[in-house]
């Protein structure tokens, strides 16, 4: 085989349009090999748009001279003859070939064309992105020069190389199932494939050591087992050492261990504190909230006195966390290292919502359909799950990368309760739902996820094993996971989703299967079930219309209801005591919905049970479990519109949401506890003997108060069963941290304020960034503040060389921005509110933090006004008891993303100045954990910047040093220079105080040990 290796560098994304402004192609054979590479400028008609420049290193210089693109195409046909052209992305460029082929009066090329996209979606399914730079990360390629079209030509070659390779390697009957996927003769892919099957025929093959095959499919795991003798013994094993071992003696143990694998290692304060917090509680039946900041060691905190007291009591421990993250970083990280250190053995187990597993009986229907039924990118996204299959241990979704189009592919195969023949599927032993549900039932400590733990709730406790010992990490997700998982929501894809699945239309799907098996059957009643089922088809299609009709009215209330906001969002609250005029003839097309659906699922009902209840052929019976999982969804999405249509929950918050570009296909449906501590107090604390929560964000100004509320723990409190510390951070903030406030920075009130603020804003991150020469993560609020910062703060930095990053700005993914972050040190990243926490960028990755505005919460979400409804009803402050609170720990948790170890050393700027112009703003500077504040005139924040990060004199450093022998018990004069309990309960909103009354600045009180300190300093 010959492959040409294509790649362009064009002016922009449209072939009509756009012109080519570089060439490169790599021509290489089956093995990869390199026989020629041709690399070329193209002179365009047009200048090179600046931000084609910027992203290629391509400029009007550079092509000033180039041929035009008739004399290079006629450079680069020969190398084309006879070629299967591969390119990454090639529908891209393949149609700038075809335009510059017509252009220059050649005829279309008409061979084979490859992407290696597909192929590295199809033969490495685990990688996180498939951009050509993130492949050639991923795959250890060499890619010096990305966005340059030779450079990228060969890297593209490589990949390929590597793809086919792979191909050549996977085992003989996974490689025949990915040709069933395609057709040879009509796919460029399928011909591939097809070519790479027939040589295996001809050539000597050895199949791969390490697989078992089962049913036609090639997979790494063996059958799980029940048998639980072994695991006994180790257990009692645990128990007996012990006995009588003392929790100090345990912890030396461990602690030696620990020197003996890191030399230099100390324990640290908090941590073992933190040890002592978590046993006490656990062995006394109490619960305890703990706040543990960054460096504190919380994951071992909560580990290793868990495990003491678990193995010693025989008790088994649940950790459950909100991320996958760190649900990942436990597995892999903490998880080994405790079994290297522990002076006994333990067993930890990993368990996930059941919809994150593979469902193999599913998908090995899935692999039944034909070829010719299945587009492009369901054949590539069931490829990629067969290779993942010869691969995978565990089955988890997490492990693959299906890409958010073939998402539907994934649900089509997922583990669920209603579709599932438990020992009667013959691939029981080898599900991966029940393996994982197997280890967790055997093992000593159970690692889940906050919505597992809240679906576990409204299942009656039958779905986790059985527990009464759970340590909750990031535990300030709780209450708004709680919210969400005890609520329910239906959106606009619930229903056309399932009726797909049940009739996509009269030939395909499960309704049409199941009839056209029928019809085979020699059982004497499958003539009149068919004809029944037949009856059935029209009511689907009714459904489909009654449902376009409800939701088209839903969205046109939603539109005339509410105003977009900054991303084109919209929502809209449904008071049961205040309906829109028109609410009683929506309602009439909700009810029509409802009543086709009970049309439909009843009849199906009774038919299945009957047909499986009659007939026992293995192909049938698989069919109608599938069926019934998709009817009992369909009598879900029943239940939960009912709900929403007759809003009879008076304790819910009803509401609708929607995007002003999607229309009806955006809507959702909400319905949603009000207070979920109550339901807290009741499922969970009040039935389990000891749950620890844990974050390294739980207090408000050092109080536990604002979440005791939220998760109902007030009676464990009244009980004496509630235990609360805070522990000490190993990190010196007085010497590692500098909080900079510009008192005199602009305001964003009055008509004009905003576009003051920002151009303030913009001309102040330019300058900053420039003296610390990039390593900026400046934290939003808001989004269309963001993009508005963006471009100005682009073209300000350029001359500095220095780069900036958007969220949302190119479409790049969190993970993806932060690690152009870390490689690109002279960059700033502009990041909205997921990056306000989980983000790690230790050491010079980050060396300043800027904070534009509080993250207060919008006041109109429904929830929140819910909320605030019901306190000012009870006579409580609702922007004192709720919005300030939610908006101090989040902006705690913005604060900790610039000390991430003991040695980082950094700046926060903070451009709101309500921290010092409004009594609350107090709450902001004596919840974070000591670092130096000084608030001073905006001139001089660049000058004190380069102070603290470059002490100019040993003054600088004689203050310093004096800094760290005052001590890390900062805050203290925040407290007394704002006055005590200023503003509590007193009514105030947000801003009203200061529209109200008369603004108080923040005094600067000094001790008097640091009488010679600089003016304008906030606290020590």
């Amino acid at each position: 085989m010959k492959f040409a290796v294509l790649d362009f560098e064009t002016t922009g994304t449209s072939s009509q349009q756009d012109e080519i402004i570089q060439i490169g192609i790599a021509v290489v054979d089956d093995t990869g090999a390199l026989s020629s590479v041709y690399q070329s400028l193209v002179k365009p008609s047009r200048p090179i748009p600046a931000f084609i420049t910027t992203l290629t290193g391509i400029g009007d210089a550079d092509v000033a001279d180039a041929p035009a693109i008739e004399d290079a195409v006629a450079e680069m046909v020969p190398l084309l003859q006879d070629a299967v052209l591969v390119a990454h992305n090639a529908g891209f460029d393949a149609a700038f070939l075809q335009a510059a082929l017509d252009k220059s009066g050649y005829l279309p090329f008409s061979g084979r064309v490859l992407d290696t996209v597909d192929l590295a979606r199809l033969v490495f399914p685990f990688l996180p992105s498939y951009r050509l730079t993130a492949i050639t990360h991923g795959l250890g390629i060499a890619h010096d020069r990305p966005h340059q079209a030779d450079s990228d030509a060969l890297a593209t070659a490589e990949v390929l190389a590597a793809c086919i390779g792979r191909l050549r390697a996977l085992p003989t009957l996974t490689l025949e199932r990915l040709c069933e996927l395609t057709d040879g003769e009509r796919s460029d892919l399928g011909w591939l494939l097809a070519s790479l099957r027939a040589e295996r025929d001809t050539t000597w093959f050895e199949e791969p050591e390490g697989y078992q095959y089962y049913r036609q499919f090639a997979m790494r795991i063996a059958d799980w087992t029940d048998d639980d003798e072994g695991r006994e013994a180790q257990r009692l094993q645990a128990e007996r050492e012990l006995s009588d071992m003392p929790f100090e003696t345990y912890l030396d143990s461990v602690a030696d261990r620990m020197k003996e694998l890191f030399p230099g290692y100390e324990p640290r304060e908090g941590q073992r504190i933190m040890y002592d917090e978590v046993h006490q509680a656990l062995a006394e039946d109490a619960h305890l909230l703990v706040e543990a900041g960054t460096g504190t060691g919380k994951s071992l905190g909560y580990l290793l006195p868990s495990l003491y007291y678990g193995l010693k009591e025989n008790k088994k421990i649940v950790v459950t966390t909100h991320t996958i993250q760190l649900q990942e970083q436990l597995r892999q990280r903490d998880l080994p290292l405790l079994q290297d250190v522990l002076p006994v053995p333990f067993k930890a187990a990993v368990f996930k919502g059941r919809s994150n597993y593979m469902c193999l009986r599913k998908f090995e229907q899935q692999m039944q359909t034909p070829a010719f039924a299945l587009s492009r990118e369901e054949a590539v996204a069931r490829g990629q799950l067969a290779v993942w299959l010869s691969e995978t241990e565990r089955g988890e979704a997490e492990e693959l990368n299906l890409g958010s189009r073939s998402k539907e592919e994934w649900n089509a195969v997922a583990s669920d309760a209603d579709s599932c023949l438990n020992r009667q599927c013959p691939w029981f032993r080898k599900c991966f739902y029940h393996r994982a549900r197997q280890d967790a039932l055997k093992a000593d400590l159970v690692i889940t996820n906050h919505a597992m733990v809240f679906t576990d709730m409204r299942a009656e406790h039958r779905l986790l094993p059985a527990y009464d010992r759970l340590i909750v990490d990031e535990a300030h997700h709780m209450e708004e996971v709680a919210s969400n998982h005890l609520g329910r929501r239906i959106g606009y894809g619930a229903l056309p989703a399932a009726l797909a699945r049940l009739a996509k239309d009269a030939r395909t799907g499960q309704l049409p299967n199941l009839i056209s098996q029928l019809t085979g059957t020699a059982e004497s009643a499958s003539g009149t079930w068919a004809e029944k089922l037949e009856e059935l088809l029209p009511r689907v299609q009714e459904l489909r219309e009654s449902w376009e009709q409800w939701t088209d009215r839903l969205y046109a209330l939603l539109a005339s209801g509410a105003a977009a906001d900054e991303t084109g969002g919209l929502s809209y609250r449904l008071k049961s005591d205040a309906l829109p005029r028109d609410w009683d003839s929506i309602r009439v097309d909700g009810d029509n919905v409802v009543l086709r659906l009970s049309d439909l699922v009843r009849p199906l009902e009774k038919l299945l049970a009957e047909i499986r209840d009659r007939s026992e052929e293995l192909a049938l019976q698989s069919l109608l479990t599938d069926m019934n999982g998709t009817v009992k969804e369909l009598s879900s999405v029943r239940g939960d519109l009912q709900s929403f249509v007759s809003m009879a929950e008076a304790e819910c918050v009803y509401w609708i949401e929607g995007h002003s570009q999607y229309k009806n296909r955006s809507l959702w449906m909400y319905i949603v506890p009000a207070d979920v501590s109550g339901l807290l107090k009741e499922g969970l604390f009040g039935q389990k003997e000891s749950i620890v929560l844990t974050s390294a964000t739980l207090t408000v100004d050092k109080s536990f108060q604002y979440v005791k509320e939220q998760l109902g723990l007030d009676e464990a409190e009244q009980q004496g069963r509630l235990r609360t510390a805070q522990l000490p951070s190993p990190f010196n903030y007085r010497q590692q941290a500098l909080l900079l406030i510009p008192r005199d920075f602009p305001s964003i009130k009055g008509r004009d304020g905003e576009a003051a603020f920002l151009q303030a804003l913009t001309t102040s991150i330019a300058e900053v960034a420039t003296e610390t020469r990039g390593r900026m993560l400046v934290l939003f609020t808001s989004h269309k503040m963001l993009k508005t910062v963006y471009e100005p703060l682009k073209s300000a930095l350029a001359p500095a060389d220095i780069q900036v990053l958007g969220q949302g700005m190119d479409g790049s993914s969190r993970s993806r921005l932060t690690s152009q972050f870390m490689e690109q040190p002279r960059s700033v990243l502009l990041g909205t509110s997921s990056f306000w926490e989980g983000v790690d960028l230790p050491g010079d990755a980050l060396t300043c933090l800027a904070i534009v505005r509080l993250p207060f919460q919008p006041p109109n979400h429904p929830v929140t006004e819910a909320k605030s409804e019901r306190l000012t009803a009870q006579r409580k402050n609702p922007f004192m008891k709720l919005s300030l609170p939610q908006a101090v720990i989040k902006f705690k948790q913005g604060f900790g993303r610039l000390v991430r170890t003991a040695s980082d050393k950094g700046i926060v700027i903070l451009y709101d100045t309500r921290v010092i112009d409004t009594s609350y703003g107090k709450y902001f500077l004596y919840s974070l954990p000591g670092p130096k504040m000084e608030h001073l005139p905006l001139a001089g924040l660049v000058p004190r910047v380069r102070e603290w990060l470059q002490p100019a004199n040993a003054a600088a450093t004689a203050e310093a040093a004096a800094d760290a022998e005052a001590g890390s018990d900062t805050g203290s004069n925040i407290r007394s220079d704002t006055g005590s309990d200023t503003g509590s309960d007193t009514g105030e909103q947000e801003d009203k105080t200061r529209e109200k009354t008369k603004p108080k600045r923040t005094r600067t009180k000094k001790p008097k040990q640091e009488s010679d300190a600089t003016e304008g300093e906030v606290t020590s």
